[in-house]
């Protein structure tokens, strides 16, 4: 073996752990990076105004707002499991599905825009700064690692990404 070869077992490992690097392209993929899937929780709502943010396919049915409340609020909710309960409650209310702004107006979309963004960017900054060991602790209350509903918070960004491009198609066929 050759000093160097030696020399190089013994450094520190250069950048970010591996699983917590490969856990923040997983979310960026999900929320606003290119993507081999197709358009990302982000890109779905690009360019998207408050008519079409409101439209619901049917009575009771899901809008793309109330979506994408609900994934600001589960980015929330994953943060908080990361910094082990920060202090801070989320800012709308009801927390999961949260009431459409009054008036539900550009000016308001542009807020819960920001609002899920802030959100992505606080949880991104939470896993960037989580001791790798902690992957593999459980949720509070829930039988599933750190590194499950981190995956699941990407997973979910996708889910509800889909819908709403649905959303958008039928609102184009629509009457």
């Amino acid at each position: 073996m050759t000093a160097r070869g030696a020399a190089s077992r013994t450094r520190a490992p250069r950048g970010p752990d591996p699983r917590i690097a490969l856990l923040l392209r997983g979310l960026d993929g999900s929320f606003d990076r290119k993507s081999w899937h197709g358009t990302p929780l982000r890109g779905a709502l690009r360019g998207m105004d408050p008519a079409a943010a409101l439209w619901r396919p049917a009575p009771g049915q899901r809008c793309a707002w109330d979506l994408l409340l609900h994934c600001a609020y589960w980015k929330y909710v994953v943060r908080r499991w990361l910094t082990e309960g920060e202090k801070g409650s989320f800012p709308r209310e009801p927390s999961n599905w949260p009431r459409l702004p009054e008036p539900a107006d550009a000016a308001a979309l542009r807020r819960d825009l920001r609002l899920l963004g802030d959100q992505h960017r606080r949880l991104r900054a939470a896993l960037a700064a989580l001791p790798p060991a902690r992957l593999d602790e459980p949720t509070p209350n829930r039988p599933l690692l750190l590194s499950d509903v981190i995956q699941g918070v990407a997973a979910h960004d996708l889910h509800h990404g889909g819908q709403i491009q649905l959303l958008k198609r039928l609102r184009r066929g629509a009457p």
